[in-house]
């Protein structure tokens, strides 16, 4: 059916931490905080923004120090980013991935309490040169964390895309990774993982889904509120949200490769589950989607038909899907039809409207903000527990 076959195009974005470990006592929402715009409040304003709308987890894409020295003794957690452009001689040098971390992230502990490190972002989408390397550069990360005594309070992680399952990833209990990373890449990170009690990270946009093909899922399916819902026909759940399809197809993709002693989900039961980090998910408020290569930036036109308007890019939508993702995280209403107790960690992207992102004024990727780089409000939301209104 077509809504199978769009599905395995955005599923693959559902790579999630089946493993032997915890990273949170408890759900947590945070936010992204980007700063690709030249007009954004300066950081010690955007701590204070943070704190006065009860945001207490932030996901960084570098080490700025500003941004690092802002938060400090805020009891802000912190992930930051080592970017890929470092991963390479992160992987081909202990002494330089000791270095790093010694000036990225030691220097600023304990004041800034940084609790995650990501090594790359998005490797198999935006670096595929980089996949060999990639672990090779984390497991000298966490070497340099060890011997600095770091390695209990920071873990160290890599967020996947859309790219990591194979085709044909729906229904969810047929999902697998893909050939070329599965026994390479995926295998042995999920060991090196569950040995260093850390966590995969996955950045999943059902948005994406519906503007890729919107005449294969309905608009409230991607919300999260399809009724009557589509079933899976070989496990017999229901999905009633993409989001919820995206997360057990990662758990199944997992419990395929991994060996029985690492399949430590139980259906109906919490024990050796993890809480879920979803390091990004969204929905911009307006604009359109490009669904080519991105042309340079100093390129003076894209292809028309490479990019497509797009309706669900709304004030509307954006403040239901992100309200829907924030209120399941503080309800406690965070499992799946297939694990029910299983905890979500996300990070909603992203904190502010990013004038420098994207490839010019009308694409989305500069909408997915919470707020307008003044600090108002793109539409209400709640990160304290109450449903915005």
């Amino acid at each position: 059916m077509r809504l199978a076959r769009f599905l395995i195009f955005f599923l693959g974005a559902a790579l999630a931490p089946l493993l032997l470990f915890s990273c949170a006592d408890a759900s947590e929402v945070g936010v992204n905080y980007g700063r690709l715009g030249n007009d954004l409040l300066d950081p010690e304003s955007v701590v204070q923004l943070l704190m006065d709308n009860g945001i207490t987890m932030v996901r960084m894409y570098d080490t700025n120090s500003t941004v690092l020295n802002a938060m400090a003794n805020t009891g802000i957690k912190v992930m930051v980013m080592m970017p890929n452009g470092n991963i390479a001689d992160a992987a081909r040098s202990r002494s330089y991935a000791l270095d790093w971390v010694r000036r990225n992230v030691a220097a600023y502990l304990p004041d800034t309490e940084i609790n995650g490190l990501a090594v790359g972002n998005e490797v198999f989408e935006q670096a595929k040169n980089l996949t060999s390397k990639l672990l090779p550069a984390m497991i000298n990360v966490q070497a340099a964390l060890a011997k600095l005594g770091l390695d209990d309070a920071v873990k160290v992680t890599t967020p996947v895309a859309f790219d990591a399952l194979r085709e044909p990833s729906f229904p969810p209990s047929g999902a697998r990774f893909r050939d070329d990373i599965a026994q390479s890449v995926m295998k042995p990170m999920l060991q090196f993982l569950q040995q260093t009690g850390s966590y995969l990270t996955i950045n999943p946009y059902p948005f994406l889904a519906l503007a890729k093909e919107p005449q294969n899922i309905t608009l409230e399916f991607a919300l999260g509120s399809y009724e009557p819902g589509v079933p899976d026909p070989n496990s017999g759940h229901v999905y009633h949200s993409l989001l919820d399809a995206m997360r057990d197809a990662t758990f199944f993709a997992i419990e395929n490769l991994t060996e029985p002693h690492m399949q430590t989900m139980a259906s109906g039961s919490n024990a050796g589950q993890t809480d879920t980090v979803w390091t990004e998910t969204g929905w911009p408020s307006r604009g359109q989607v490009n669904l080519g290569k991105k042309p340079p930036r100093d390129a003076e036109t894209s292809s028309k038909a490479d990019t497509i308007e797009c309706p669900p890019a709304t004030v509307a939508n954006a403040k239901a899907y992100n309200n829907y993702v924030i209120n399941r995280v503080l309800s406690g209403d965070t499992g799946t039809p297939r694990y029910p107790y299983i905890d979500m960690d996300v990070y909603i992207f992203a904190l502010f409207n990013e004038n420098e992102k994207g490839d010019g004024a009308d694409d989305a990727e500069r909408y997915f903000g919470l707020f307008y780089p003044d600090g108002t409000k793109v539409y209400d939301f709640d990160f304290q527990g109450t449903d915005a209104k």
